[in-house]
């Protein structure tokens, strides 16, 4: 701290102001970042009645955990809960391997990989158009997938937009670190994960979270593929309970519940267990973040 006062004390006044100026700059949008999670924690641990008065700003008034208990203290909850778990611990490593197969030929040039543009373009056409939602369900439907786990897997196996961002990071990577593998005696497939992968951490890091991101957070495949609501996700069971308030799906002491639980308190404790997960991992994938997303930038 000492050093760093003294550093600051040799800058000229224009250095100062600008400095001075960043840290109040990222200050501000640091706390425009947190305060709204810290006000919605706030509700979801606050009476309902001290909720609807407008009491409640960045502390809990009338604490109380009615709200969670009506989220969490349920069977139905914590199978939701199994299985995104599930879908994430399964999902990301099939997006994951996905990706690394599909971007390292697309990262090739075109004399080592013939028809590597009309790849590009057949993937890239993918993020442009849709085939629409009937067709999508139906393709589903056919393949025997309905009320399946692997629905909320395999239609989203290859996410094109990470494909692209790995891509144009092998691009980046020194080729004459892959010549010498070749020239060893290196497979491509040895060259990919003994030498690609590992130069690449920063990049796979910054995919995985965004893989993990959305497959916690997706709650529409599950209404739509699953007849069955023991088979839906975290996020399709709060979105049909929590904001619909589908009654079908509450028992009676569900409903007694709600009765001291307010619309208010309940979306903000769905929020907040919905965002925990996430706000966990990402600390630890921060570092990666960053330097992920400028060296996958598309490349022209």
């Amino acid at each position: 701290m000492k050093t760093a006062l003294k550093e600051f004390r040799k800058y000229s006044w224009q250095r100062k102001t600008f400095t001075v100026f960043n840290y109040f700059l990222l200050f501000s949008l640091g706390a425009i970042c947190l305060l709204p999670m810290i006000n919605i924690l706030a509700i979801s641990l606050s009476s309902s009645a001290a909720v609807s008065s407008g009491e409640v700003r960045f502390w809990p008034v009338d604490f109380t955990w009615e709200s969670y208990n009506f989220v969490t203290e349920k069977p139905e909850f914590m199978t939701a809960f199994w299985v995104s778990v599930k879908r994430v611990l399964v999902g990301v490593p099939v997006n994951m391997f996905l990706t690394i197969l599909t971007a390292y030929p697309l990262s090739r040039t075109n004399k080592q990989f013939r028809g590597r543009n009309l790849y590009i373009w057949f993937f890239f056409i993918t993020m442009l158009v849709s085939g629409g939602l009937v067709p999508y369900y139906m393709t589903i439907l056919k393949v025997g997938l309905i009320d399946n786990f692997w629905a909320l897997i395999l239609p989203g196996a290859v996410p094109v937009y990470n494909v692209i961002i790995l891509m144009n990071f092998f691009r980046q990577l020194p080729p004459e670190i892959e010549e010498a593998a070749i020239m060893d005696g290196a497979s491509h497939l040895q060259v990919l994960f003994k030498i690609m992968v590992p130069l690449s951490l920063p990049s796979i890091a910054t995919l995985t979270l965004f893989c993990v991101v959305n497959h916690w957070n997706s709650w529409f495949e599950g209404l739509l593929l699953m007849n069955n609501p023991v088979n839906y996700p975290l996020q399709s069971y709060l979105q049909t309970v929590v904001v619909n308030r589908d009654m079908s799906l509450m028992s009676t002491s569900d409903i007694l519940t709600l009765s001291m639980v307010s619309d208010r308190t309940s979306k903000a404790a769905q929020t907040f267990v919905a965002a925990l997960p996430v706000l966990v991992i990402y600390p630890f994938l921060q570092r990666f973040f960053t330097k992920g997303i400028v060296l996958g930038g598309v490349k022209g």
